[in-house]
């Protein structure tokens, strides 16, 4: 399919597009905002919960039938989450509340991307860059700090790391059912465990495993089910011009 510069332009389902740019960089910003205060693997541990949101989101916004077994394995998930919270008055945090939040904003706009599936890979990560841009540049003002040739090194590298994640993750989402992809979004969990202890020397909580283990199990159970009651994935799910 043509992916080039005349699809930027095309503004499909505007009111659509211009939520998914607000969810994707409430995402993106709520989960820098939660590093910079917890450690990786709790931050990555909220987010886990992200295609518990989509399950249940998915009944709601997609009309997609949810049976009764995923409904209790979405509230076994929430259960996990609320381990992982702890929300109490003396042990609530706001950094916390930065990955929460975060998460179900990446959760939308994984629905969103559903939405769109029609629209080009070209349009909804440029556009989705240019809002998380315009974004950053308002939080700058007043608090500018010059980066060194190291940290604007490893700014650019995050970048392009970062903008080639995004164009094969909205690629996957519109291949397959966001629920299939699900098994492959827990491996960020063990990614966050291995990068914490290795560059940051963080070691994960019993509270953050029991909560994190109950939200991958419920998960993994919701994925299975998905599976048992889909086997292929339905022509509609499959952009123009793949096959």
């Amino acid at each position: 399919a043509n992916q080039g510069p005349a699809k930027l332009f095309r503004m499909e389902r505007l009111e659509l597009q211009l939520l998914r740019v607000v969810m994707t960089t409430l995402d993106t910003a709520l989960f820098y905002a939660a590093v910079v205060y917890l450690p990786l693997a709790d931050v990555m541990s909220f987010y886990m919960a992200g295609p518990i949101y989509v399950a249940a989101l998915s009944h709601l916004l997609l009309g997609e039938k949810v049976g009764w077994r995923r409904w209790m394995a979405i509230l076994l998930g929430f259960c996990g989450v609320l381990i992982m919270l702890k929300p109490s008055s003396a042990a609530f945090s706001l950094s916390s509340g930065f990955a929460l939040v975060g998460s179900i904003s990446f959760a939308f706009a994984i629905i969103l991307n559903r939405r769109l599936r029609g629209t080009s890979d070209t349009n909804l990560v440029t556009w989705q860059t240019i809002g998380t841009l315009l974004v950053g540049g308002v939080l700058t003002i007043g608090a500018w700090q010059t980066p060194s040739a190291l940290d604007l090194g490893a700014m650019l590298l995050l970048g392009i790391v970062s903008c080639g994640a995004h164009l094969m993750i909205t690629r996957a989402l519109k291949l397959a059912p966001a629920s299939t992809l699900a098994p492959l979004h827990y491996t960020l969990l063990l990614w966050a465990v291995v990068f914490g202890l290795v560059f940051f020397g963080d070691v994960p909580g019993p509270r953050i495993l029991i909560g994190s283990a109950i939200v991958v199990l419920a998960g993994l159970f919701i994925f299975h089910r998905q599976k048992v009651v889909e086997i292929t994935v339905p022509p509609e799910n499959v952009p123009k011009g793949v096959s």
